[in-house]
């Protein structure tokens, strides 16, 4: 029965991670058909928020008994934590924008060893051998799967800048989302978070897109600060059933509810390590739904990258005496 349990765990959290790694190559072809960040963003936590709710609403009719409420407390940092979630996928979608998919999810996995350094910082002890050793294998990975390795190799800044962000903000998700409100039911937590992730992106959508057509005041805004307002057009709502559902179902439902169902049966080790899926799922997708070149030197990198999760988070064996 506990082997059962272990395989279901696995296969939750590795599908759950498979999914969310196809997400950019999605948002890359929507961008490709003129929607804007602002838009996919917005489509996706709102359709996202809304499906959440059901949920709650199905579970809490269908409970056989009380399901937990939040603490008062737990209810704001929660929000608040999931914040970093809107900031995650608002800064990733950006960085797609500027640089390949293949090239912003590898930056995105530079979580690992900011993680890592965080952790450090936090519980004041240094990193143990097997963690700097992986974190120098991520380091190296990184520069063969990014192609720095070549002189001529050109990547904007503004992908690099925002990919690294996305990378910071997922790392303080991973924190976050495990230290607080684990008392209760998975759509219920998920959904509070949700809410953090909603205001973020909502906020960003209002002032990069839809305040200066519908306010004089932000309007005004953008003309007093010297802003071009030539790009700003308003907002198109038909990304809600052309990508919207999509991207609602598999980056902001889906992943967090198998993550949270699949962590408690095979641990925080594996799971990492099975999560670590989303970036070779990521760099196939765009490689064949994009087209975009993904060199031998680059596969090699994205393996050690996953070699080096896989060493970090596997258990040292222990004497049998």
């Amino acid at each position: 029965m506990q082997k059962n349990q272990l395989w279901k765990g696995v296969l939750m959290v590795g599908f759950g991670a498979s999914i969310y790694g196809m997400l950019a190559t999605f948002v890359k072809i929507a961008y490709k058909e003129g929607y804007t960040t602002a838009e996919v963003t917005t489509s996706q936590f709102v359709i996202g928020i809304l499906g959440l709710l059901v949920l709650n609403l199905i579970q809490t009719a269908t409970a056989k008994k009380p399901l937990a409420k939040p603490l008062k407390k737990d209810v704001f940092r929660l929000i608040l934590a999931g914040s970093s979630l809107g900031f995650t996928s608002l800064f990733y979608y950006l960085s797609v924008q500027y640089i390949n998919v293949s090239i912003a999810i590898v930056l995105l996995m530079q979580s690992v060893w900011i993680g890592v350094v965080v952790e450090s910082i936090l519980t004041k002890r240094f990193p143990t051998t097997r963690k700097i050793v992986s974190v120098v294998l991520i380091l190296f990975g990184t520069v063969l799967a990014t192609n720095l390795v070549q002189t001529d190799v050109e990547m904007d800044w503004r992908g690099i800048f925002w990919g690294m962000m996305a990378a910071c903000s997922f790392s303080t998700t991973m924190f976050t989302a495990n230290r607080i409100g684990n008392y209760l039911p998975v759509f219920r937590k998920s959904f509070l978070m949700l809410i953090g992730g909603l205001v973020v992106v909502m906020t960003y959508s209002f002032f990069a897109q839809m305040g200066p057509h519908l306010f004089d005041g932000v309007r005004e805004l953008y003309v007093s600060n010297g802003w071009s307002l030539e790009n700003v057009r308003a907002f198109d709502a038909s990304i809600f059933w052309k990508f919207g559902i999509f991207l609602a179902v598999f980056g902001t439902i889906l992943p967090p509810i198998l993550f949270n169902l699949g962590f408690p049966k095979v641990g925080l080790g594996l799971g990492s390590i099975l999560s670590s899926l989303e970036l070779p799922v990521s760099v196939l997708f765009a490689y064949i739904l994009l087209g975009e070149q993904v060199l031998a030197i680059q596969w090699l990198g994205i393996a050690l990258i996953l070699s080096a999760i896989v060493y970090m988070n596997l258990s040292p064996k222990k004497n049998i005496s």
